[in-house]
């Protein structure tokens, strides 16, 4: 379970690093080449599956070029791989979400008025704009960590990860059953944590959101 909440919380990471500035960019900067050019990788990457990217990752990176290695997860680089590969399943979706939130925010009143103070733009969208844009944004980390966990079971598979995801699969070719149950149940109540965590962080994000 350690691998697999590692690599999980690593793709989210990568994720949420990538899809961050280049949604709030994308927003901010609409309907410029960059923008139009993020829409074509968000098309691209959600269209992809994780087992696919995986094995071109593989092929270019650990085969054709020789920088990583192929499979395990011993040393960092051998980290790499799997995380990118997990990352690039939910990077397009996180870059969308951010990008749509971001639009419906940055023309608020509350959003002009800082501009009317004098607050620099940079400064208006991201403590302003994007802390009140962060809610839609947090509810789908939480369903995609769930997601994730479920696409590490192919990652897993396919670089040869030690995780819970590779322990189920083979549980199931050898028809181990009481381990399929056990991993099942325990992915089951990392998810509701999780979900549970992020309706508690509401409260931080939105003062007008009061616990009853």
């Amino acid at each position: 379970m350690p691998t697999t909440l590692a690599l999980t919380s690593m793709a989210v990471a990568l994720a949420l690093g990538v899809a961050l500035p280049v949604g709030v960019y994308g927003a901010v900067r609409r309907n410029t080449i960059a923008d139009h050019a993020a829409t074509v990788v968000v098309f691209l990457g959600q269209s992809m599956p994780v087992f696919w990217i995986g094995i071109m990752l593989m092929l270019l990176f650990a085969v054709q070029w020789r920088l990583l290695p192929v499979s395990g997860w011993e040393t960092w680089s051998s980290m790499v791989l799997p995380s990118v590969t997990l990352a690039a399943f939910t990077t397009p979706l996180f870059m969308r979400l951010i990008r749509s939130s971001m639009l419906e925010t940055v023309n608020l009143d509350y959003v002009r008025t800082a501009r009317a103070k004098g607050l620099s733009e940079w400064l208006v969208i991201f403590r302003h704009a994007l802390r009140n844009a962060a809610l839609p944004i947090v509810t789908v980390i939480g369903l995609q960590f769930g997601l994730l966990l479920g696409g590490a079971i192919l990652t897993e598979t396919v670089f040869a990860v030690p995780g819970v995801g590779r322990l189920l699969v083979r549980s199931i070719v050898q028809l181990d059953f009481p381990i399929v149950q056990a991993g099942v149940f325990l992915l089951a109540i990392i998810i509701v944590t999780v979900n549970f965590l992020v309706d508690v962080l509401y409260v931080y994000l939105n003062p007008t959101i009061r616990l009853r």
